[in-house]
């Protein structure tokens, strides 16, 4: 890459201003090692892990990997104490905290010396994040995978928005699948991208083979934003998507929707490799990809995509 210093790099000390979305499931010390060795930052999904199992994720991303990485912490998350208390612990020198509100742990994580980065889908909260004191905030658009903001802002018009309302360091995310669409957020404001859907199809990710080969074999209109009324998410059509769609239909109570929702639909889908009764969270991007790859072939061709689309620009 080939452009001034990037804060994003100065700010993580990494090499590319690529990180890896902390995807439940699709995330663990594999992958996110894989992406720091390559150059870029990995980030560890917490929100399907239990305490103890955080711990040995973060110890063996230690082993594999003498690069910075981070861990991404849903602020929902039931045991939040025990994974802050994991995190301090291993003096992991970076997290992502999203879905609640920023004031909550951020000075906590701070005062232990470790670069805080809060993901919204919106102005508002892209504000109330720098007013909690975060060093960066991920704004990510409606086409993202996974749980999702209700404004339905895509990434197009989030990004310059958010852009004139911070001082701190934006990171952009939601339908960022090469090197030209990270050169696109660039222009439009963006300091760095997180990349998810990608990574979710990638040799490392955690996510069940069946599941990356869904996201390969995905088409444009393949996947729908639904269960707004419980949770936001973006998931690859199937049986249990059609079943969600029916109930609304029938105008089904939120009640009766939660309980056809149930507990662990996401784990059995992504990775247990269920594509009927399973929750297949992929953004909309997925229709775009070819094939499974490395997470360093990732970042090889994101940069090599990017230097090429920077040189073919020209100014009217």
């Amino acid at each position: 890459m080939n452009h001034s210093p990037n804060k994003i790099c100065a700010l993580f000390n990494i090499q590319y201003p690529i990180i890896q979305g902390g995807m439940i499931w699709c995330a663990g010390w594999r992958l996110a090692s894989a992406v720091s060795n390559a150059g870029g930052l990995g980030l560890i999904g917490a929100g399907s892990m239990y305490p103890d199992v955080l711990d040995e994720h973060i110890q063996k991303c230690k082993l594999a990997t003498q690069k910075p990485f981070g861990v991404n912490l849903p602020l929902l998350y039931p045991n939040i104490e025990d994974h802050i208390q994991t995190i301090i612990k291993h003096k992991v020198p970076i997290v992502f905290t999203s879905a609640g509100n920023p004031k909550s742990w951020t000075q906590t994580l701070k005062n232990e010396g470790i670069k805080v980065v809060h993901v919204v889908s919106s102005v508002k909260f892209a504000l109330k994040s720098q007013e909690a004191g975060v060093d960066a905030v991920v704004a990510e658009g409606f086409e993202a995978g996974g749980h999702n903001g209700r404004e339905e802002t895509t990434t197009l018009c989030l990004i310059p928005m958010v852009k004139k309302h911070i001082d701190i360091p934006l990171i952009a995310a939601g339908g960022i699948g090469d090197g030209r669409a990270m050169l696109a957020m660039f222009n439009l404001g963006a300091d760095g991208v997180q990349v998810g859907s990608r990574f979710v199809a990638s040799r490392e990710s955690s996510a069940h083979q069946n599941f990356k080969q869904a996201v390969i074999d995905c088409k444009e209109g393949d996947t729908l934003l639904t269960l707004k009324e419980l949770t936001p998410v973006r998931l690859l059509k199937n049986s249990f998507f059609e079943k969600v769609q029916s109930a609304y239909f029938k105008g089904t109570n939120l009640e009766e929707i939660t309980e056809l929702l149930g507990r662990g639909r996401a784990k059995k889908g992504m990775f247990e490799g269920d594509l009927e009764e399973g929750e297949l969270e992929i953004g909309q991007i997925a229709g775009n990809f070819v094939s499974i790859c490395s997470a360093q072939e990732i970042i090889q061709e994101f940069v090599s995509d990017y230097n090429a689309a920077l040189l073919e620009q020209t100014s009217f």
